[in-house]
């Protein structure tokens, strides 16, 4: 879609530009997120394919680190892997060869007998991707909001579930304690209509704390 307004799903972001005016409107709303830009400085736009290959990939990267999940989709990709059909014939010991876990293969061949129509995605509200998303094994909200935010480009959606956003609030906004998952939701609502900006923000600012924490 080449406009970055859709009338069933709202803004789109699409270019850093979208990027940038998301976060403008955050900093001239929100002092506390004015700051943490001033020490951020300009927010990627993170933006990615949407389809079977995204979300195979998130299931791939759950609970094992960045360079563990990055090997081991590598060698799904050299093995040709990572599509739908290929998933659904692929006997487990293809996929164990690659360091796939019993329990991610169950969840693979789950994702590609769902039938899920991913054009249609595109069009849909954010309630309705989370809720085609998290009836197949393996796909959780947070999966699947992230999946609307970076993949569908959802300049609105925001997802409370992720403890770097949960400790990234505590240290912007000086609260006692880590908020919790439905805190941070209700919090997130003042950040409407650009709450997936909001979320760029934290997390890049939480890597600003952390790195200067000296905390790796």
């Amino acid at each position: 879609m080449t406009d970055t307004w859709h009338r069933n799903v709202g803004r789109i972001i699409q270019t850093p530009d979208c990027v940038a005016e998301g976060a403008a409107h955050l900093s001239a709303c929100e002092p506390r997120f004015a700051f943490a830009l001033s020490q951020t400085g300009p927010l990627p736009l993170r933006r990615r394919k949407d389809g079977f290959e995204a979300l195979f990939s998130a299931i791939v990267s759950q609970q094992v680190s960045v360079a563990a999940a990055n090997a081991i989709w590598g060698r799904l990709k050299a093995a040709r892997l990572t599509g739908p059909r290929k998933v659904t014939w692929a006997s487990e010991d293809d996929f164990r060869a690659c360091g796939l876990s019993r329990q991610k293969i169950r969840y693979a061949k789950a994702l590609a007998g769902a039938g899920i129509r991913f054009d249609t995605l595109r069009d849909a509200p954010v309630d309705e991707v989370v809720q085609s998303l998290v009836a197949v094994p393996g796909i959780g909200v947070w999966t699947a909001e992230i999946y609307a935010m970076f993949s569908l480009g959802r300049a609105d959606v925001f997802a409370p579930g992720d403890l770097a956003l949960q400790e990234s609030a505590r240290l912007l906004f000086d609260l006692d304690a880590r908020p919790t998952e439905k805190q941070l939701r209700q919090m997130a609502e003042a950040w409407s209509p650009w709450r997936s900006v909001a979320a760029r923000l934290l997390w890049a600012y939480y890597h600003v704390e952390k790195n200067r924490e000296g905390i790796r």
